[in-house]
């Protein structure tokens, strides 16, 4: 599953970088997308790999923050990202005769730099408050990751305090880009409401359905793992959530956007045949 996940996502990217008809900025996101899947994955599964290979769940404490601090930049950095790319349908669909002036390479650039900067914050923040906990040697997660909330369990002190901070910034960064997602479909479906042939709202709604259909299995997943992790004692049960959270969803991107996507799949048999 994690080498189909890499070698999905990094054939996107090649896909995109190597066919022109495909430097626009819907596929400049998609490929920052699958940048950021690869990232998510490499954090944690790896290390589960070696979990699994030396039958050991000991990580530094070091190592630990690393860990989690790279896992929720790449983990927000998704979020940000289809945030971004739900503008950029708004903008496709709602001002369809602006499109190239208002998504000029330059804003392109700019938001995915800032959807960067939110996710380096995002992650630094948590770090700081998990910082404030009794440092200690050694860690025994009963998971394959360092999640924030487990780290706050094995806390000497009282963690409401921690806990309350760390369900506000989760609200933040996890609410904010939700509702930017919320309110760009709402504009779409407003704006594909309004043309008259049943054949143009489906070509309108077509440009979507692979953003939709990866929005949806992100967020599913991920309210999940972290509804089913404070209702469910079950270590083994957390685990399993975890892996469809932080495993499945990355694996399943490459193959929502390649087979729902004429242009993915002409450049995909391009480079193919070109291998050949």
């Amino acid at each position: 599953m994690y080498l189909v996940t890499v070698l999905g996502n990094l054939l996107i990217i090649l896909a995109v970088t190597s066919n022109p008809h495909l430097h626009t900025p819907m596929y400049f996101f998609l490929s920052n997308l699958s940048l950021a899947d690869i990232g998510f994955v490499s954090t944690t599964v790896p290390k589960m790999i070696v979990n699994i290979q030396t039958h050991s769940r000991v990580i530094s404490y070091a190592g630990c923050l690393t860990q989690m601090s790279i896992f929720i930049l790449f983990g927000i950095m998704d979020n940000m990202l289809l945030t971004v790319m739900a503008y950029d349908r708004y903008v496709a669909i709602c001002h369809p005769l602006h499109y190239q002036v208002i998504m000029s390479p330059r804003l392109c650039c700019f938001l995915v730099l800032v959807s960067f900067f939110v996710s380096l914050l995002d992650s630094q923040v948590r770090n700081l408050i998990v910082l404030q906990l009794t440092c200690f040697k050694n860690v025994e997660i009963p998971n394959f990751f360092c999640d924030p909330s487990q780290l706050l369990k094995l806390a000497c002190s009282d963690t409401l305090t921690n806990n309350i901070n760390m369900y506000i910034i989760g609200a933040i960064f996890g609410f904010l880009p939700f509702s930017g997602i919320f309110f760009s479909y709402h504009k779409i479906v407003s704006s594909i409401l309004r043309v008259p042939s049943s054949g143009g709202r489906y070509k309108a709604f077509s440009t979507c359905g692979s953003h939709l259909a990866v929005v949806c299995l992100f967020y599913g997943t991920g309210l999940g793992v972290y509804l089913h992790s404070s209702a469910s004692s079950s270590h083994e049960k957390s685990a399993v959530a975890s892996v469809v959270y932080t495993v499945v969803t990355p694996m399943l991107n490459p193959f929502i956007y390649s087979l729902r996507n004429k242009d993915i799949k002409s450049a995909l048999w391009r480079i193919i045949i070109r291998i050949a």
